[in-house]
């Protein structure tokens, strides 16, 4: 088989992590499997390297000498640790070196101008699989696995100049990555990818957002027509509901592709929320498996929905760290483009809302976004829309989670909302603000954030998730 996996920060945290890594690799090649390999930053890194940039554009020099001192000694230590051959050791830990040489100009570049951009950001958090990517090629070569480590960039992905977010130009790409990775493939050759990274059509590195390197899995597995894409992590795959809150929650053996998205986009452990799109227009299965649990297979993710008798609820996930604004007036009653204007105002000034709500008399408007732009976008709101007639009043709601029910058994099922609000009615729970979508594969509803987990708990019990 033609695989892709990716290895997330939890699977290469260290060198013990690395080598369990590369001999799993080993047993697959044994198996007869043609692999890419996508590999994300050493635990823990890329948020380091987000707090060093923070430092730098600060003009903190001498905390910038003691992070780039750290980091050279943990992935120095990953090589030692993980590799025997000591031609191949003095290898890595030279490109180690150079790269921790580079990541220290940038940022001593950044602290001398106090300028942080977000183009110079992305170079920066870049190194983080930059360093973990040669590691683990290394340590391939180590135990006998022809291997070449390669960029985002290198291999092909090309993606607008959306510094930070950026979003992969798909036609361009699938051509490039096929001409570039298809020839090492027939060769042999075990490709090793850095996750998270591509590059503009000029040549700038950009990133593909937090969690990424899934991302990265997915265009690579579309643009070479892999039989399976691996996201190898640190659960046994979808769950339920978050066993911290619900520990009878079970893992999920089979979803769709359109359940999956909705439970990436409330939070699922283990997704990239726009990773599984390439994978699902080219009907390649996704598999969520755990490094350290090998002999689970996880959960399969693929386009056709199966429904078992009586199953109506896959999961139920939990969103904390949000807020309501509420937008209300008289005069919003028929009166055309408020809403437009409101989500006008929140996009320009890069605010996301995550769950929107009208009511028929059209005087109200709700909507769900990340509590920390909550200050922006109550300023901005008041400043556009207050003194103007149509609008009388902005408030918020700060201490708000959203509950998400989701499961394909849900659609042309009477009563599944009935059931919902009941179940957590009789727990005393006061539901907030309530969406639906046609698609009717989920159901989202905000309460307040003290009683959100017993929400979860509620739901899970009452639809029987954890058989």
């Amino acid at each position: 088989m033609k695989l892709v996996m990716k290895f997330g920060g939890s699977s290469v945290a260290n060198g013990d992590c690395i080598k369990r890594v590369a001999k799993m690799i080993s047993d697959f090649v044994d198996q007869g499997n043609r692999l890419v390999i996508i590999v994300s930053a050493l635990e823990g890194v890329t948020d380091q390297l987000l707090e060093a940039s923070e430092e730098a554009k600060k003009g903190n020099l001498n905390y910038i000498n003691n992070f780039i001192y750290k980091i050279k000694e943990r992935h120095l230590k990953a090589v030692k640790d993980t590799i025997k051959t000591e031609s191949l050791k003095e290898e890595a830990m030279n490109i180690v070196k150079r790269n921790v040489e580079e990541l220290e100009k940038v940022l001593t570049g950044i602290a001398y101008i106090g300028e942080l951009t977000l183009k110079s950001l992305d170079y920066v958090l870049s190194f983080g699989e930059r360093l973990s990517t040669s590691i683990l090629c290394y340590s391939l070569l180590d135990i006998g696995l022809n291997s070449e480590f390669l960029s985002g960039k290198d291999v092909g992905i090309v993606t607008d100049s959306n510094y930070g977010e950026a979003r992969p130009l798909m036609k361009l790409t699938k051509y490039q990555v096929r001409q570039r990775l298809e020839p090492m493939l027939d060769k042999g050759i075990i490709p090793v990818v850095t996750g998270y990274i591509a590059a503009t059509q000029e040549g700038f590195i950009t990133t593909l957002g937090r969690g990424g390197s899934d991302y990265s899995a997915t265009i690579i597995g579309a643009s070479l027509n892999a039989d399976e894409i691996c996201i190898w992590t640190d659960v046994d795959g979808l769950m339920t509901a978050d066993p911290k809150i619900a520990p009878s929650a079970k893992t999920i053996p089979e979803i769709s592709f359109q359940e999956a998205i909705e439970m990436a986009f409330f939070g699922a452990k283990g997704l990239h929320p726009r990773a599984l799109e390439p994978a699902m227009e080219e009907g390649i299965h996704v598999r969520i498996r755990n490094t350290f649990n090998p002999e689970n297979f996880g959960t399969l993710i693929g386009n056709e929905q199966k429904i078992k008798k009586g199953e109506i609820a896959k999961a139920v996930s939990l969103i904390k760290n949000v807020s309501l604004i509420n937008v209300s007036g008289a005069g919003m009653v028929g009166a055309p483009g408020t809403a437009a204007k409101v989500f006008d105002i929140l996009g320009k000034n890069n605010v996301n809302v995550l769950m929107i709500s009208q009511s028929a008399s059209e005087a109200n408007i709700s909507f769900i976004i990340k509590r920390s732009s909550l200050g922006k976008a109550i300023s901005a709101l008041e400043i556009a829309l207050l003194g103007q007639g149509i609008v009388r009043e902005v408030t918020a709601e700060e201490d708000i989670c959203i509950v998400a029910i989701v499961g394909a058994g849900m659609k042309g099922t009477p009563g599944v909302a009935a059931r919902v609000f009941n179940s957590i009615a009789k727990k005393g729970i006061n539901v907030i603000m309530i969406s639906q979508g046609s698609s009717e594969v989920n159901i989202s509803f905000a309460v307040k954030e003290k009683d959100g987990e017993e929400a979860v708990r509620t739901i899970h019990e009452e639809f029987g998730l954890s058989r």
